[in-house]
């Protein structure tokens, strides 16, 4: 290259669209996912492959593929997206805090519980600020917040994420949810080593309360945990419970949502120290709204107090 000669760069709305591509490996799903027509997403990846003078993609009658040198492109390509994403939040940041859209990432075991109390919250307090709500597994949630899909999210942790800033709110307690006629349905006082001998029903894999109840038998000195029978959500799993399936382990934000939905429950309390759990709100470490979080956190902890949960200090 010639000196003062300029390389030609690609647009942004190429790399979007190349960009969606390498993720769907189909153009009919990129294309719905950025809101492009088919002919326009494949002109802008064509117009790139031009610009950078590489082959980016394979493509054959059936199926999408990268190529060798896509694989390593996309990797820049989504890096470039997401530094101007966070340069568009820099600066609505600055120019206005808590307006603009909120994408907060929840898990399906805190949602039904904690969301009346924090709709509230943001209605009353940030009456300018766009929440939108995406309830996922934990999973799906990371993968969302570090592709720049979630700004913010609610779940349970330690999370042991490199990237991820966690900023605690509460711990809650478990109790054992047990039908009527079990023998330590109503009691207090539980020793964690009843839970070797129960037939404990538990969510269905990729919930982490599920990877939570089977630390806690750990804990117990169990080992395994003999799983016949799953539920998709805590709903499903206490009515699995009064039909008399099993017993299980519920966090107590829940307890007073899903017990009411059947007579036939009782509730059991652990000695102390109880299992427990740590609920709090997870940011990419080092996001241009990084101030606006650590203040909804501070304004969640206060309004969680009324709920049976340990609300916890800032620098907890």
């Amino acid at each position: 290259m010639t000196v003062g000669s300029k390389r030609r760069q690609p647009s942004l709305a190429q790399l979007r669209g190349f960009a969606a591509v390498a993720e769907h490996l189909h153009f009919r799903d990129a294309a719905a996912a950025i809101g492009m027509s088919q002919p326009a997403l494949s002109g802008a990846v064509s117009a790139l492959e031009e610009t950078l003078g590489v082959t980016l993609l394979e493509r054959t009658t059936r199926k999408v593929l990268l190529s060798p040198e896509g694989e390593r492109i996309a990797v820049r390509a989504k890096a470039v997206l997401g530094e101007v994403e966070a340069l568009l939040e820099e600066a609505e940041a600055v120019r206005a805090p808590f307006t603009g859209a909120l994408r907060l990432g929840v898990i399906p075991t805190v949602a039904p519980y904690l969301l009346p109390t924090v709709l509230r919250l943001v209605h009353e307090r940030y009456p300018h600020l766009d929440l939108q709500v995406h309830e996922e597994q934990t999973a799906s949630l990371l993968d969302g917040l570090a592709g720049g899909r979630l700004d913010l999210l609610l779940l349970a942790v330690p999370l042991g994420v490199p990237g991820v800033s966690e900023l605690p709110l509460f711990d809650e307690d478990f109790v054992l949810v047990t039908p009527l006629d079990h023998g330590l349905g109503g009691r207090e006082g539980i020793p964690r080593q009843a839970l070797r001998e129960l037939n404990l029903l538990l969510l269905d894999e990729g919930h982490c309360l599920r990877d939570q109840a089977l630390d806690i038998c750990r804990e117990a000195g169990r080992d395994d945990v003999p799983v016949t029978t799953t539920a998709a959500g805590l709903s499903t799993l206490v009515q699995l419970v009064a039909g008399g399936l099993g017993v299980t382990l519920l966090p107590r934000t829940a307890l007073k949502v899903e017990i009411s939905r059947s007579n036939q429950l009782l509730t059991g309390y652990f000695a102390d120290p109880a299992p427990t759990r740590r609920i709090a709100l997870a940011m990419r470490m080092g996001a241009a709204r990084a101030a606006e979080y650590e203040e909804l956190a501070a304004a969640l902890r206060q309004a969680l107090r009324p709920l049976p949960v340990r609300v916890l200090e800032q620098d907890t």
